[in-house]
């Protein structure tokens, strides 16, 4: 590919397309969108952001990765990765991103939304060779375990064409990440917390960065990273290109819409973001004295299985109540250093353990293959955590189901978070041992024999001298070593 047509075409676009201030928010092509009679869309989900009209009519969606303006080296790449047909998000937003236009996309996850931005932002950075610790492209994502499934996603395409990769993230030391930008990584994936520690510090500077997307930006709303997001968009390059993508847009990103794109590309996967035809939705009414015995007797059935509850405590709880019935369990949530977090995601993904019960922390972020069920063991509050939740499942093409099991006391509540995400669910009104339990989520009576879940075998510190009475690295070391590689995510 042509580096510097490529950058022609960026060029033209931004320049025809909207003015390139950033700081008061956009004027230009974007105003009439707002103010020149432009309606918009009505939003599919109650609470979500009608989609802005595009005034530049978008280039048509491409049938495959060919009929794409991309280096060759990233096509071989997706032909041995076995990516051989685009997503729809895919094939409708690369023709336009890949030529510098802004792009806002909605797509349930597993979509393949991380390619759709990640593909072109490879392909618009090739040939550049960024200056220490002034990175050409940027990823924002609200959390530690998004930031490293896109660093792991784009780390062979990015070292197809020789792009350094890095993840900056909290809870690592910040050291590494630091001698990471200095090395002259090209595109950084990162949360906003620790990247704006490293700009305090000096190790990092944004001015140069001309592609920038915002993942799940909607999280990072919830999550209170507004101020922090607007700072770091308010210091990147002011003509540069920006995409957003996202499970779910809801008015809390309107404010981001509105400032940082410019005449954006609109396209959303589907209309509930979240309804996805490979996926089924059951309600489960128990009762209260059957729940404990019911999460039990699921957690117990064949392949894995992802489990939801609102605390770190309930967590806990039931991870050591399932352990000792016999389940091959493991917690993740908040409370679990990031290379407990890493370990514990590493042993559910291989099937060292068969049940990860976590808090929302595992909503998003978390890809597992042959991951087809979700149960909500706590019903969640917000409809959207319920679509980012379920979206663990069904990714990809494949089949899933999510069950929530709700008590009387519930009922009414989840029925209005229904409706509020766009989904009929099959409701069931289902009792301990019977047979409706056993046929949707494949329940069954734990063994009751105890496991203890151990690291694997390539994951523990090898002895020195032939002897257990030997001198071993502290456990905190052998923990940082173990995911050194994988949560620095630098790739040559």
């Amino acid at each position: 590919m042509n580096r510097t047509r490529t950058n022609d075409r960026f060029a033209r676009t931004r320049n025809g397309g909207a003015d390139s201030g950033r700081g008061g928010g956009r004027s230009g092509s974007s105003a009439p969108s707002r103010a020149g009679g432009h309606g918009r869309r009505p939003a599919a989900v109650r609470g979500e952001l009608a989609l802005p009209e595009t005034l530049t009519p978008a280039l048509p969606a491409v049938e495959g990765f060919a009929d794409l303006d991309m280096p060759r080296e990233l096509l071989a790449t997706l032909g041995s990765q076995g990516v051989t047909v685009p997503f729809p998000i895919q094939a409708a937003t690369l023709p336009n991103s890949l030529a510098g236009r802004d792009v806002l996309g909605r797509g349930r996850t597993g979509s393949g939304k991380t390619l759709a931005f990640g593909l072109a932002l490879l392909a618009r950075t090739a040939g550049q060779c960024a200056e220490a610790g002034q990175p050409l492209g940027l990823v924002l994502v609200p959390t530690r375990e998004l930031a490293q499934q896109v660093t792991d996603a784009l780390t062979p395409y990015a070292r197809s064409v020789k792009l350094r990769l890095a993840a900056v993230v909290g809870g690592m030391p910040i050291g590494r990440q630091a001698s990471a930008l200095r090395g002259g990584a090209e595109v950084v994936v990162a949360t906003p917390g620790r990247l704006k520690d490293l700009i305090d510090r000096g190790d990092c500077r944004l001015d140069r960065v001309f592609v920038t997307v915002l993942d799940e930006a909607d999280q990072m709303a919830d999550m209170g990273f507004m101020p922090q997001v607007t700072d770091l968009l308010d210091q990147v390059r002011p003509e540069g290109q920006r995409m957003l993508f996202s499970a779910t847009l809801d008015r809390n990103v309107d404010l981001l819409v509105r400032r940082y794109l410019g005449d954006p590309v609109v396209h959303s996967v589907d209309p509930s973001a979240g309804a996805v035809t490979t996926m089924e939705h059951h309600v489960l009414h128990v009762h209260s004295s059957d729940k404990h015995t019911a999460t039990t007797e699921i957690a117990a059935r064949d392949g894995r299985v992802i489990m939801f509850l609102d605390t770190k405590h309930a967590v806990d709880g039931l991870t050591a109540h399932l352990l000792n019935s016999g389940v091959r369990a493991a917690a993740l949530h908040g409370g679990k250093s990031q290379p407990q977090r890493t370990r514990t995601l590493t042993q559910f993904r291989t099937g060292h353990v068969n049940v990860l019960v976590a808090t929302n922390v595992a909503a998003r972020g978390i890809h597992v293959d042959n991951l087809d069920l979700v149960v909500n063991v706590d019903p969640p509050t917000d409809h959207k955590d319920y679509l980012h939740r379920g979206g663990r499942t069904a990714r990809a093409g494949e089949s899933g189901s999510v069950v929530t099991l709700v008590t009387p006391n519930q009922r009414r509540a989840m029925t209005r978070l229904m409706a509020a995400a766009g989904i009929v669910p099959r409701t069931t009104q289902v009792r301990v041992g019977e047979e409706a339990l056993h046929r949707i989520t494949g329940a069954r009576t734990p063994s009751g024999i105890p496991v203890v879940i151990t690291a694997p075998a390539a994951e523990r510190p090898k002895k020195r001298g032939g002897t257990s009475r030997g001198r071993r690295r502290p456990a905190s070391a052998a923990r940082r070593a173990s995911v050194r590689q994988s949560t620095v995510g630098t790739a040559a």
